[in-house]
């Protein structure tokens, strides 16, 4: 891969004169045409898209199209049918005090933007955010990941032939290259990627003050209640371990099931795996490969180790070293030492987990970090219950991973999953500075000022009465 780091600083520099320039230029209408370009080269592009992802790690184009060309269609429907409205000044009323006054916050954009996307979405995750930040009237740099080179290359490729580098450029690389990223003054960080990745971009951040929207993971758990429809649940918690082979952050990660329809859930759960994965789990073209080696070993080490303590296999438990295969994976018999109970999953591989006291499940969702989602199977009871004793970045009730889908409701984590909203009108706002601009016509306050007069007084007299309402 070709060495871009000498050119990072004269991108930069580009940039950030190109904010200034653009500061009255880069209006609604321009706004709108960039988004625009960019829309019509992801469509114009999409079936080499499909198969750059599919050389990186084997995803099918129908799930191309599904999890990463058409929710990037779906941003951009959103963000240009609402850019008008986003844009506009918003007033804000304050009260008898500021009588003679109009006070506006005006949607400013924070200038340069860095996007650091990662590799299990590989498109979507790196022109998400570049949309909000267009829209917002940013210039960007975007880093694609190194681990998906062929998709990297297209983006770079795709990104150089439509916009000038002073709006918006892309920069290859590994380490070394986000390293010298983050040393620059950017003035919005938006990163995705895993927690441990997230704390070094969040110090980087903090000398240079730029602010940060980061995108992380963790263990999300699921939640099937006694009186959960076993098909649905079994159905969409299938669908949200196989996706993209797993690798994803809105996964399920693992999974609590209630003791008295524990048999009959684990049955369900198994055809439905076996009817999304055909011909086999093992074999299957429908499912993504693991996408570099690394990853490979982790899931590898994981299986390994939890069968070394004891845990059982209801279903795979194959690896295949050289195809960076990974069979689905069904584990039961947990015991809170194997490192799966302990380190985020990211693949095909679920840990299921029966109880009978749903306070239990609660008590230790508390002990450890909120997770970016919770999916809950089940009735109003269980919902509202664990909605209300716990914390997450997001909620799925009866569904999994679409949360991450919807157009125009914030999404993000807490804590160590994450912080800042994407999509829609949090996207926009990430990379906007709300800028308050309070403007006197008759605002006499002058008369509160040194020095303090009997007169002086007698008005500060009267602002307490205004301001305080007394017991």
């Amino acid at each position: 891969m070709k060495d871009t780091t000498p050119t990072i600083p004269h991108i930069f520099a580009l940039q950030k004169d190109g904010v200034a320039a653009r500061r009255v230029t880069f209006d609604y209408t321009a706004r709108m045409a960039a988004l625009a370009k960019l829309e019509a080269m992801v469509w114009n592009e999409r079936e080499a898209i499909a198969e750059a992802i599919h050389s990186d790690f084997g995803k099918h184009p129908n799930e191309v199209m599904l999890t990463e060309i058409l929710p990037l269609m779906v941003e951009f429907r959103q963000t240009t049918k609402n850019l008008r409205r986003w844009m506009r000044p918003k007033r804000y009323p304050a009260g008898r005090v500021f009588l003679g006054t109009t006070t506006k916050a005006h949607p400013t954009p924070k200038g340069a933007a860095l996007v650091i996307g990662p590799w299990n979405f590989p498109l979507l995750l790196s022109l998400g955010p570049v949309i909000s930040a267009l829209a917002a009237g940013c210039s960007v740099t975007l880093k694609p990941s190194e681990m998906t080179p062929a998709t990297s290359a297209l983006i770079n490729r795709m990104i150089t032939a439509t916009f000038p580098q002073d709006l918006l450029a892309v920069v290859e690389g590994g380490v070394e290259v986000s390293t010298k990223l983050l040393e620059l003054p950017y003035d919005h960080i938006f990163f995705t990627g895993s927690p441990e990745v997230g704390q070094i971009v969040m110090t980087a951040a903090a000398k240079t003050f730029a602010t940060v929207t980061l995108e992380l993971g963790g263990k999300t758990p699921a939640i099937v209640g006694p009186d959960a429809d076993i098909k649905k649940a079994a159905r969409w918690i299938a669908w949200g371990k196989l996706l993209n082979g797993g690798q994803a952050c809105v996964c399920v990660d693992h999974l609590y099931v209630h003791e008295s329809i524990k048999e009959e859930f684990l049955a369900e759960l198994t055809r439905q795996i076996e009817r999304m994965a055909r011909p086999s789990p093992f074999s299957s073209d429908d499912i993504a490969r693991i996408a570099h080696h690394r990853h490979w070993t982790h899931l590898s080490d994981l299986i390994a180790d939890a069968r070394t303590k004891g845990a059982t296999f209801l279903m795979g438990g194959q690896t295949d070293e050289a195809a960076l295969k990974i069979a689905p994976t069904v584990l039961l018999d947990l015991r809170d030492d194997m490192d799966i109970q302990q380190r985020e999953i990211f693949g095909p591989v679920l840990p299921v987990m029966p109880y009978n006291d749903l306070d239990n499940v609660i008590t230790k969702m508390n002990a450890g970090s909120h997770p970016l989602n919770l999916y809950l199977f089940g009735g109003k009871d269980l919902s509202d219950k664990v909605i209300a004793h716990t914390n997450s970045g997001n909620v799925a009730v009866n569904l999994s991973v679409m949360v991450f889908a919807h157009p125009s409701a914030p999404f993000g984590g807490v804590g160590r999953s994450g912080n800042g909203g994407a999509h829609g009108y949090a996207g926009f706002a990430a990379f906007t500075h709300m800028r308050q601009v309070l403007t006197a016509r008759f605002f006499p306050f002058h008369l509160y000022f040194p020095p303090y007069t009997k007169t002086s007084k007698r008005l500060i007299r009267v602002l307490e009465r205004l301001l305080h309402r007394g017991t």
